[in-house]
């Protein structure tokens, strides 16, 4: 009854692109997939799917998220609205892209084979489908702004970390370079981390104490009006 109110205005398709990206240690990675129907059958895509009838397109991003990684609650962000008016080949579509930031360690390998799903780093990126490039470029830029100021770096991170793996994350993020002694000092000063016995001795004898983040103490950083700044 409620179609009657727009009679005459076009209709057309909601998308959803989830931009996922994942760090391996020592590259951040971004899950891509070759696409499996037409227009651009066999090209490089990002992970997506239509918004249906019955949810909301956080919803929808929800859904996509969980049946590709078979990973729920994953952190994730709106990026921005895409709808130029021939940027679908197949039909008019209007893409809502979101940036989700995962533990490859979660995700189950069976899932990614399922959705002929691979990891590639986000400095090699292959030629993509339609805008998805544009909206990769969005959404690493969005992600630059907000690790400088919010811990969302740590959601890239197993539990466990050390923290040559944490400089190395926040180098990829911001695409420099970044002095280990005043990296260290400020995550120091923040005291927001806790350190581990354990070492990982993988790539040295000597090793590198690992570490966790404690969000109870950085909650209490954000009460007593400092704030994460890396």
């Amino acid at each position: 009854m409620s179609a009657a109110y727009y009679q005459g205005e076009s209709r057309f398709y909601v998308a959803i692109d989830c931009i996922i990206l994942g760090f391996n240690g020592q590259d951040l990675d971004i899950l891509l997939y070759r696409r499996k129907f037409e227009p651009m059958q066999g090209q490089w895509s990002l992970m997506g799917g239509f918004v249906k009838e019955n949810e909301s397109v956080d919803e929808a991003a929800s859904r996509v998220l969980s049946d590709c990684s078979g990973i729920d609650h994953v952190y994730m962000e709106q990026v921005g609205a895409y709808g130029e008016i021939n940027r679908d080949l197949g039909e008019r579509v209007i893409s809502v892209a979101y940036y989700a930031l995962v533990n490859m360690d979660d995700f189950n390998p069976e899932v990614l084979k399922a959705h002929n799903a691979q990891w590639i780093k986000v400095s090699e990126l292959p030629e993509l489908i339609f805008d998805h490039k544009q909206m990769i470029d969005d959404a690493l830029a969005i992600l630059r702004r907000k690790a400088a100021t919010q811990p969302i770096g740590f959601k890239l991170l197993p539990e466990r970390f050390t923290l040559p793996q944490l400089q190395r994350l926040y180098e990829l993020i911001y695409q420099t370079e970044l002095d280990k002694r005043n990296f260290r000092k400020k995550l120091y000063a923040m005291d927001i981390l806790e350190k581990l016995e354990e070492k990982d001795k993988r790539s040295s004898k000597r090793g590198a104490y690992y570490y966790t983040f404690n969000i109870e103490k950085y909650n209490k950083l954000l009460q007593q009006g400092y704030y994460f700044s890396l």
